[in-house]
């Protein structure tokens, strides 16, 4: 389990595009989660251990209430390679090996986290029908 509670779908090792001029890739250990996608260098301990403060913000988080989509963009030698389009219109390019499967990982727990909201949403607004349905 993680600190927010979510428990861990996939772990493994995802490459990321650094942003720099020179666009490197990066070794980032992964944690899938339903809420989105935990991204900790490699070299810190796992979430549920205690961390000191200062590498913690080295610990990024993709939440799927951000994300917008994960688009596959090209199958080339061993690696699969796509990015994760963030709602701000931020791009976040990564790469896998293709046997891994990260890209449809991601993508299917970000759409179940979408269902999961819009069924909340519709909950919620039938709720407040019903409420001022009532006499």
């Amino acid at each position: 389990m993680l600190e927010s509670g979510c428990k861990a779908v996939k772990e493994g090792v995802l490459e990321k595009r650094s942003d720099g001029l020179l666009q490197l890739w990066k070794k980032k250990r992964c944690i899938l989660t339903e809420e989105g996608l935990l991204l900790v260098p490699p070299k810190q301990p796992p979430p549920q251990q205690p961390l000191p403060a200062e590498p913690a913000a080295k610990m990024k988080e993709l939440h799927f209430s951000n994300m917008k989509t994960v688009d596959c963009v090209e199958r080339k030698g061993k690696y699969v390679y796509f990015t994760v389009v963030m709602a701000e219109g931020k791009e976040i390019d990564f790469r896998c090996a293709q046997e891994q499967g990260w890209n449809a990982a991601i993508t299917l727990q970000m759409v179940q986290y979408k269902n999961r909201q819009a069924i909340l949403a519709v909950r919620s607004t039938r709720q407040k029908q019903q409420h001022l349905a009532q006499p």
